[in-house]
């Protein structure tokens, strides 16, 4: 069904350039980059799939339903998206806020082209039917000056709004507060938008320039027809490699330095902070449970807890949770017990759900939700849609959202605090500096 085919190139980082200027030609896009970034579960540098042969896309009744029979049925690569509101398909809820961006809320494809990019090998992976392309896509791409097309137009003047303001703010981290003293939930993450109207970015400027001042592990470039997504992901949701899982949650982030004494005093910090540790080990708590639906009895396991990885832009406090599960069991399935991810939610996690509903003021959408793929043999990967673009280029509505978790030592000035210092790199890319 599919032709593979390996080059050897050099200057890796330019060429990366050039396969996602190259991709914009096709409707269906999606690019995975791990900035060099290499653990133990890392499975590629950069990965690109392109141009759909067979897609799916539905709202989320029934939306795993549809999923599960999609993945079985085409027994092969599918890549997409899970937007946050699949809970709905998932629990007795519902997504009545303000949405700017009107993304489906599930979206997969089946790629005709994956290109696939390991140290200095670059594997061409396509459908029969289009590999007579694969020689004269290679030259284009990696032999010649591949020239991409600025938007002219983009706008200059990007003017950022504040979906709910300052005062406002506290007041909704109060209520939530409330809810923790009274026993309702023990954690939520509250989530708020920025975002511009009657705006044009140039997208694959916009995300280079995202990638170049962030260079996380889980950077992906999603376009859907004229709906993007412009990720630069520190987090990684749920992996499937044969019969392991790997859930790595994020709670916990501080700002860099410049002065190498200073920032490593703020690691310090984070490390030994007690209300950023306690938030950690709620939700890795809470992935255990939900790994545990999946998993072979007693395999859930915690090789890392509460470790600092430092990126560009943060310092950030990252667990590691492994489990097993039966060869047999369904990769969708498995989705599905564990979805939406408890770093975005909170705890319990239904409960959480219902009071975020409440009080956020806009639809998350993508935002919290996941990108990545299935392979054909039941594996996959995907991330954690956290500082992000998204765009809707037809309706030139540019939005991004952040969060943080409200636990009962949360005070609203700190929050708020965090989620400004997590909005910057995104703010920045958007006005310019």
């Amino acid at each position: 069904m599919r032709k593979k085919v390996s080059f050897t190139v050099s200057d890796i980082k330019k060429h990366k350039q050039s396969l996602l200027q190259w991709g914009q030609q096709f409707h269906e896009v999606v690019w995975l980059d791990s900035n060099e970034y290499r653990d133990s579960y890392t499975s590629f540098d950069g990965l690109l799939a392109v141009d759909a042969l067979t897609l799916l896309q539905t709202d989320a009744e029934h939306a795993f339903y549809d999923l599960k029979e999609y993945q079985s049925e085409t027994k092969d690569w599918i890549f997409g998206y899970l937007s946050y509101d699949l809970k709905n398909d998932i629990e007795n809820l519902d997504s009545l806020n303000f949405d700017g961006l009107e993304f489906p809320e599930l979206y997969f494809f089946q790629p005709k082209k994956i290109i696939k990019i390991q140290g200095n090998k670059v594997i061409f992976d396509y459908l029969n039917m289009v590999a007579d392309e694969i020689e004269a896509d290679f030259n284009i791409i990696f032999k010649s000056d591949f020239q991409y097309t600025k938007v002219m137009n983009a706008t200059k003047d990007i003017r950022i709004k504040l979906r709910i303001f300052k005062d406002e703010y506290f007041g909704k981290v109060e209520q939530m507060l409330a809810h923790i003293r009274r026993g309702d939930i023990y954690e939520a993450n509250f989530c708020q938008e920025f975002y511009a109207e009657e705006t044009q970015i140039d997208v694959v400027n916009t995300y280079t320039t995202l990638n170049a001042i962030s260079k996380t592990p889980f950077a992906t470039f999603l376009k859907i027809n004229d709906k993007y997504l412009l990720s630069a992901s520190p987090e990684r949701y749920l992996k499937k490699q044969g019969n392991t899982l790997i859930s790595q949650p994020i709670k916990g982030t501080a700002k860099r330095s410049q002065d190498p004494i200073r920032d490593a005093e703020l690691i310090a910090q984070l490390e030994n902070d007690e209300k950023e540790r306690a938030e950690n080990i709620m939700i890795v708590d809470l992935v255990r449970n939900d790994l545990s639906k999946s998993a072979l009895k007693g395999s859930v396991t915690v090789p890392e807890l509460c470790k600092v990885y430092s990126f560009e832009q943060v310092h950030q406090m990252i667990s590691t949770v492994v489990a097993m599960v039966d060869v047999t069991k369904n990769p969708v399935d498995i989705i599905r017990q564990t979805f939406p991810m408890g770093s975005m939610t909170g705890a319990p996690k239904v409960s959480a759900m219902k009071i975020i509903e409440r009080l956020e003021s806009f639809k998350r959408g993508l935002y919290s939700g996941a990108v990545g793929y299935f392979t054909p043999d039941g594996d996959f990967d995907f991330n954690v849609v956290i500082r992000s673009i998204l765009y809707n280029a037809a309706k030139k509505y540019v939005s991004f959202s952040v969060g943080s978790a409200i636990t009962a030592k949360a005070m609203p000035e700190k929050e708020y605090e965090e989620c400004l210092l997590k909005a910057k790199a995104m703010r920045e890319v958007l006005e310019g500096f």
